[in-house]
C-alpha cells in the first residue's frame, strides 16, 4: 500500500492490495479514536448501491485481525465479483478492552459503514453484519442490544458463524475454557450483561446461525438462541455444518453447499435487486 493511500484513504488497486480479482481495497479507515478501531473495505470498481457485508473477526476476544487470510480471502473472491461490498473490522482486544467495550466498537463500526457506504459504492440500507467465533458473539450482542446504539440505522440481517457464547451464562457455568475465563472473569452479573441470549427482548433483523456439528457446544447454543429469538418474532435459521470451527470461517466463499446456503439467506435478507443474483 502506498503512503498516499494510507494518508488520503485513496483506494488500492487489486495489485496493490493483493486481494481477489476485481476488488479494490480501502485500508485502515478509522471509525473511532482507538488505534484498533479501523476497517478495510473491498469493493468492485464502479460499484453503485451494492449490498454490503460487515465482517467481524474472531480470536477469543484477545487476538485476530481484519486482514487475516482465512477471514477475508474466500469471502472477497466470492462476494465482490457478485456485486457486494465487503467491510472487515478490527476492534480493541483484551486485556485493554473487555467484551462489552468491544461490542460498543463493533456498533461504532456499523454506524461508520452506514454513514460512508455510498463512498465505497454500497447501499447503507442494505447491510448484513457477520461475525465468526468471538466476532459472532459480538454481532449477536449488538443485534440483540441495537436499541442501545442510537447512531445505528436498521440493517438487513445478522450472520453468526460458529459462536459458543450465545448463552454465555450457561457456558460459563459449565467448565469454560481458559479463553472464556480470561474474557469474562468470575462475576455472574457480568456474564449476564454480555450474554446475547439474555439481551434478547424484542424482534430483531433476520438471523442465520451457522454452527460446526463437529464441536460439542456451538450447535446446542445456536438452537437455544434460535428458540429464544423466534419467541420474539425474529426470523431465525440454524445451519449446522459438518466442519471444524476454523473451516466454518475459511470455507465460506468456496463453491459448495455451505456457501450456497449462506447466499440463500443473504439474498433473502438484502433488499431485492432485479439486476443482481448470486
Amino acid at each position: 500500500m502506498s503512503a498516499a493511500a494510507a494518508a488520503t484513504n485513496e483506494p488500492e488497486s487489486p495489485a496493490q492490495a493483493g486481494s481477489a480479482q476485481a476488488a479494490v481495497r480501502f485500508r485502515n479507515l478509522p471509525y473511532g479514536s482507538s488505534p484498533k478501531e479501523k476497517l478495510d473495505v473491498y469493493t468492485a470498481p464502479g460499484a453503485v448501491d451494492a449490498p454490503m457485508i460487515l465482517m467481524v473477526h474472531g480470536g477469543g476476544w484477545a487476538f485476530g485481525d481484519k486482514s487475516n487470510r482465512g477471514l477475508v480471502r474466500n469471502k472477497v473472491k466470492h462476494f465482490v465479483p457478485e456485486g457486494v461490498v465487503v467491510v472487515s473490522v478490527n476492534y480493541p482486544l483484551l486485556p485493554s478492552v473487555p467484551p462489552d467495550g468491544q461490542a460498543d466498537s463493533v456498533a461504532a463500526a456499523i454506524a461508520y459503514a452506514q454513514t460512508h457506504a455510498v463512498e465505497w459504492g454500497g447501499d447503507p440500507d442494505n447491510l448484513v453484519i457477520m461475525g465468526h467465533s468471538a466476532g459472532g458473539h459480538l454481532v449477536a450482542l449488538v443485534s440483540a442490544n441495537s436499541d442501545r446504539y442510537p447512531d445505528l440505522r436498521p440493517w438487513r440481517g445478522t450472520v453468526v458463524l460458529d459462536s459458543a457464547a450465545l448463552d454465555l451464562v450457561a457456558r460459563m457455568e459449565n467448565r469454560p475454557p481458559p479463553l472464556f475465563r480470561r474474557a469474562f472473569g468470575s462475576d455472574p452479573a457480568y456474564w449476564a450483561s454480555v450474554s446475547p441470549l439474555l439481551a434478547l427482548h424484542r424482534s430483531t433483523e433476520p438471523l442465520l446461525l451457522v454452527c460446526a456439528s463437529r464441536r460439542s457446544d456451538s450447535c446446542p447454543q445456536a438452537q437455544v438462541f434460535a428458540t429464544a429469538a423466534s419467541s420474539f418474532g425474529t426470523e431465525v435459521h440454524v445451519l449446522p455444518q459438518h466442519l471444524t470451527h476454523r473451516q466454518i470461517n475459511v470455507r465460506l466463499g468456496r463453491p459448495g453447499d455451505y456457501t450456497d446456503a449462506v447466499d440463500t439467506f443473504l439474498n433473502s435478507a438484502w433488499e431485492e435487486d432485479p439486476h443482481r443474483e448470486m
